[in-house]
Order: C-alpha cells, then structure tokens, then sequence
C-alpha cells in the first residue's frame, strides 16, 4: 500500500507489560520442585507402607495405590474447570495446596499414633473402623489437593509467555522443558533422603518431611504472585463444547454452503478487543459446522447460532481425544514400577547394599531420574537446536513425534522388566544364595523414565499449545487424566489377569497374586509384563493412525492500523485485507472485502519457524514501501 494507505501494522498484545517471562515462572518451578519431594516419594513407597504397616496383600497393596494416584490425576479435571470458569489459576492452586498440605499432616499423625495403626500381630483385614475413616479420609483428601493443584500449575506457568510474540512463543517449549526438570530434581531428593528416612527411621519422619516440604514451596508460589500474569476465568468450556453440539443437531436438517465465508462468524474488532483467538476453519467434522449456519430472519444468539471459532474449538477437543486415549497404556505401564518393580526389590535375593549403605528398593528410581536431570538440558540445549535447522521447528521436533518415541520407549521398558524378572526369579529359585543386584531393576526404570520425558512434556505443550484460550487448564488436564485411567485400568488388568490366569494356569495360582513379595518367586510377573509390552506395541500403531489424521490448530492473529498520528484508524470499504496464506511459498496475497468493517487480519500458522517469522517481517516492509 502507498502514500496514505502505508500505515504501521501493530500485532495486538492483551496481556500486562512487565510481568511473566521466566522471571514468574521461577516461583513455579520452586513449588514443583518442592512439592514433587513429597508426592513422588510417596508415589514409590506407599506400596511398602501398606505392606508392612496396613498389613495388605500384594494386590490390595498395588490396587490402593493406584486407585489412589488414578483419583488424583482424575482430580486435575476439577482444577482446570474451575480455574477455566470460576477463580484464576493462581487462587486454585492455593486452595488445592492447603488441603494437599493439610492431608499431609493427617498421614504423619496416623503414621505417628499408635492407636490409629493395625496391631503389629494383625493377620488379615486391619483396617477397618476407626483406623480406615482416617486413612481413606487422608488418602482421598490428598488426591483432591494434589490433582487440583495439577490441573491449573502448567497452564498458569505457560500463561506467563504471550503466543502472540514470537520470542516468547518459542520459550514455551523451554519452560515444558523446565518444568519436568523441577519435577525431576525434586522428585530425585523425594525418593533418596524422604524414603530413606521412612523405611530406615520411621514412617511419620517421611510423611513430616514431606509435609514440610510441600508447605514450603507453596509459600514460595504464593510470593511470586506480583510477577504472574493472570488469565480472567470466562465463560464455561463445558458450556460452550454443549452449545455447538445442541446448535448442530437442531440445525441438522439445514445444507452447508458451498463456501466457508458464509458461515457465522464474530467480527474481527471483538477478537481485537478480545484476549480470544479467532481459529480458521478447518474441513474436518464437517457436521458440527451446521453449528455455524444461521437461518434466516433469526438474530445470532447464544443457542441459535455458534461462530466459527467456537465450533473449531469443539472440532480441537474432538481431534484430541484419540491422540490422549492413545497414551493410557503408558501409564498403566507406568503403574507397574510404583507396584510390582517396587516388591520385586523387596525380595530377599534381591542385594540392596549401596557400598556401606542400605538402598531401599522403593528409591531406585533415583537412577533415571538422575540420567534424566542430565539428559533433559542436553534435550533443550543441544538436541533442539540441532533439529530445528533439519526441521525449521520452533521445538525441533513436533509434540505428536515427541509424544510417539515415549510410546515405543514404554513398550522396550516392559520388554526388559519381563526379563529382568526372569533372571531374578531364576536366581531366587535355582541359586538362593547367590544375591542379585537391586541395581538390575534400573535398566526398566530408565528407560521409562527417558520415555516419560518424551511423552509427559510433548503431551503437556500440545494440549495447551492446540486448546482454546479458555480451555487451556482444562486441556492440559488431559495429560493428567491420561495418567488416572492409566492407573485404574492397571487396577482393572490385575484382577482380570489373576481371575483369568488361575483358571487356566497349572499351578491354580494368578500372575500376579501373593501375600508377601515372595510370592513372586512362584508368579508369573514376566508373562504380565510382556502383555504390557505387546500392547504397547499394537498401542503405538492405533496412535500413529490418529497422529498423521491430526490437523494442527491454525489461528488468524488480528492486527490494527494505526494513522501515523497514534490514533487507530478504521479500515475503508473496499481496502484490501492482507493475508499470509498457509505457507508454501511465503507470498503475501491480498484479496478484497466484501464491504465488511473488519480490521485486516492475517493468517498465521500457530507454530513457526524462527525463519518463517524473519521472512514475514521482511515482507511487512516491503508491502509498507
């Protein structure tokens, strides 16, 4: 455009000047790694507490701590609706803390209290009465803190990096990235210093420290509040998703024009307005776009008519189901070595001694997690930048790759558990004197645990990166949810396999069944491990189906005009809208309004290469000249 058309385009930014960054997110970072002390070393050893102090079986022991850690992770959904809807993300996560730390504190005082603990001669059946109203209420009270915490940190950590500027959009991948590795250090110290205080000194010891701990890193998150940038909480995702459904089947008789344009759309000076994106429409689920059409002679109304937009946010959550059911598997695999890995280590052949130490089993997987700390700067700092020259990714790698290495890794993990198992348990029957290493369990643990660095970091970015702006807790929510299905439908495996496999098996014994980790020398936890892995394997290829069928979220970024006096100008009829096409040769093409008052818009792909974005300035410029 020349002469007074060449105007300075400014890309709208609605978030507050001066705060987030890196600078708030170091708060963040503080209260994971912190909290992460307390729930993962709890996540590793409660399985002993309920074997040696509540007195349970191997499988009531396995199916207690996984429903537990299911209802946690299913909680998360609570605190992404609530933070999406009612109160910010940052008061969600204190309300959630406290009754995370309170319920800490009645774990450590039923460990400390006698007369809240099973008699040490008690055979069977323990906990009952008053001692189960404790230690439900407890468990069940921590799940509800811990899970409403989760469903509002990542996202109100990745609210603190405008996706509108194209610096700190590529600094979102680092803080994923950072995140896992405060959750990683902190979880390092949990299962070293607060599980060995538990197994060696006393129980209560464990839980205070952990309590302790988690008190502490939400005082240090409640002190950064001055530096977050805090998202409004809107109207109810739930609602919306409901809205576009209903709209799309009473309008189910209507056809679908022949073009896109003439869909219901808001106007471009509301999203201007608006800290809300305006998404492209997209060709897939072509049924819910009846949302959109707008009869005649009826004014747009809430439950008449549905925008565009709205209706592709519905069409992204929809996308994003199977991709998240593809990762439930994972998880149950996951399951296993806060279970069955942990009572494997407590067998007696099993050597724990760590030079003069003693190293309990429930603290192997420091082993990975400190390969991990190591492994997960190397990712951002060397492997990142070298596959973005190749790929021209702002991450180096998409989410979806990112996600499908830790769903083959998962399958070699259970692969190898199968037959470290078999060479324990043929040292455990054949030569009982001959001890075994704990340290062999560490090689199912690792690589899960580079697995898990892969698949919990790609999962996180890519269901906040894809999710609408009020969806984002609720969104990444998902990966959380992922986990408690995964830990339940362990729970399911485990009773189904032994119901199953004590019908049909020789011996009249299940898989996985036994009083005492003993047992396993007479169980079959091989066999259960390589169904995982074959699983896993027929998993993965279902997600690669559904990963190549999956169309990355477009967005229209609005921009304004302004006169050259510092005023906003409104666009002319007739002048042209400027868009950048879906990129394949970079060309800016200008079509013509069709008289509408919008203000021009570009067409932007949300994720770019740090070359794409020099290319398009560059371009600016030469439009202006």
């Amino acid at each position: 455009m020349q002469g007074s058309e060449e105007k300075e385009i400014n890309v709208v930014d609605p978030t507050n000047e001066g705060k987030g960054g890196f600078r708030a997110t170091m708060f963040i970072f503080a209260l994971l790694t912190f909290e992460s002390m307390g729930f993962v070393a709890n996540m590793v050893s409660l399985v002993q507490y309920f074997l040696l102090v509540l007195h349970f079986d191997l499988q009531t022991a396995a199916n207690t701590l996984t429903n537990f850690l299911g209802s946690a992770f299913l909680l998360s959904l609570l605190g992404g609706f609530l933070s999406d809807t009612y109160i910010n993300r940052l008061t969600t996560c204190l309300i959630f803390g406290v009754l995370e730390v309170l319920a800490l504190v009645i774990v450590t005082v039923q460990a400390y209290s006698h007369d809240l603990l099973p008699k040490a001669d008690c055979p069977k059946d323990c906990v009952r009465g008053r001692i189960a109203f404790v230690f439900y209420t407890s468990l069940y009270l921590l799940a509800i803190g811990s899970g409403g915490v989760r469903g509002a940190l990542p996202a109100l950590g990745a609210d603190q990096f405008n996706q509108k500027d194209p610096k700190e959009a590529k600094a979102l991948a680092t803080f994923f990235n950072c995140l896992l590795l405060s959750v990683v250090i902190g979880a390092a110290v949990g299962v070293t210093l607060i599980v060995w205080v538990a197994v060696n000194k006393a129980w209560y010891w464990g839980f205070f420290i952990s309590a302790l701990a988690t008190a502490v890193g939400f005082i240090v998150f409640a002190l950064g509040k001055p530096f977050y940038r805090l998202h409004v909480p809107g109207q109810s995702p739930l609602l919306r998703i409901i809205q576009v459904i209903v709209v799309a089947i009473k309008n189910r008789g209507l056809a679908l024009p022949d073009t896109p344009s003439e869909l219901y759309e808001l106007s471009n000076k509301y999203y201007m307005d608006s800290i809300d994106s305006k998404i492209a429409h997209t060709n897939q689920l072509r049924c819910l776009d009846k949302a959109s059409i707008l009869p005649k002679d009826v004014e747009p109304q809430p439950w008449k008519v549905c925008s565009v937009t709205q209706v592709e946010e519905v069409k992204i959550i929809t996308r994003m189901l199977p991709i998240f059911i593809s990762t439930i598997i994972m998880n149950t695999c996951l399951a296993q070595l806060q279970t069955f890995s942990v009572e494997q280590g407590n067998t007696q052949i099993m050597d724990k001694s760590l030079g003069h130490l003693q190293f309990p089993a429930p603290s192997i997987p420091v082993i990975p997690l400190v390969f991990m700390a190591f492994l997960i700067p190397l990712y951002e700092f060397v492997f990142v930048p070298f596959a973005r020259k190749i790929t021209h990714h702002p991450s180096g790698i998409t989410q979806l790759q990112r996600v499908g290495v830790g769903l083959v890794l998962s399958a070699v993990s259970m692969a190898v558990a199968g037959l470290v198992e078999v060479k324990r348990r043929h040292r455990a029957t054949k030569h009982p004197n001959e001890p075994m290493s704990l340290f062999w369990l560490s090689f199912q643990y690792g690589i899960f645990g580079i697995a898990d660095m892969f698949t919990l970091v790609g999962l996180l970015e890519f269901f906040y990166k894809e999710a609408p702006v009020g969806m984002r807790s609720l969104s990444t929510s998902f990966t959380w949810l992922s986990l408690s299905f995964g830990y339940y439908l362990s729970s399911i495996f485990v009773n189904v396999i032994n119901k199953v496999t004590r019908k049909v098996s020789p011996s009249k014994k299940g898989w996985v069944e036994g009083l005492i980790p003993e047992d396993l020398n007479y169980n079959n936890l091989n066999l259960f491990y390589w169904f995982l892995a074959i699983l896993s394997l027929l998993n993965f290829f279902h997600y690669l189906y559904w990963a190549s069928w999956y169309k990355y979220k477009t967005e229209e970024t609005i921009v304004k005009l302004d006169n050259g006096g510092g005023g906003e100008r409104e666009r002319e009829e007739g002048v042209p809208i400027l868009r950048e096409e879906e990129r394949s040769g970079g060309d800016i093409k200008c079509h013509h309004s069709e008289g509408k008052e919008d203000a021009p818009i570009f067409h932007e792909e949300e994720e770019r290469s740090e070359i794409d974005v020099k290319g398009r300035q560059s371009e600016e410029k030469e439009v202006k000249n």
